[in-house]
């Protein structure tokens, strides 16, 4: 599974179509997790815009649960999720100021 993973990764690092992009992964994904993996990206993104989780989950209708893994992530300074948001233009490094 391992290999796979990695082979995975490969091949979406060499699509730069945007169409495509999304062609591809509405094939591969079904729609279930296709809605999940956008769900949690939509966390970490108010995450990283400092949206409280507790107003995260009320708006989203998920359990603290969902939103606490994302959080945990963010926090940690090498995280590749915090890498990609920064170079998106979020700035997950805020959450390092909260308790």
């Amino acid at each position: 599974m391992k290999r796979s993973l990695d082979e995975l990764a490969e091949t979406l690092t060499h699509i730069e179509d945007r169409e495509l992009m999304l062609e591809f992964l509405r094939e591969l994904l079904t729609a279930r997790e296709a809605e999940r993996i956008s769900g949690r990206w939509e966390i970490v993104k108010r995450l990283s815009d400092g949206v409280p989780q507790r107003r995260i989950a009320e708006e989203l209708g998920l359990s603290l649960c969902n939103i606490t893994r994302g959080s945990r992530e963010l926090r940690r300074r090498e995280s590749a999720m915090r890498t990609v948001l920064e170079r998106e233009g979020y700035r997950p490094s805020r959450l390092d100021d909260q308790p």
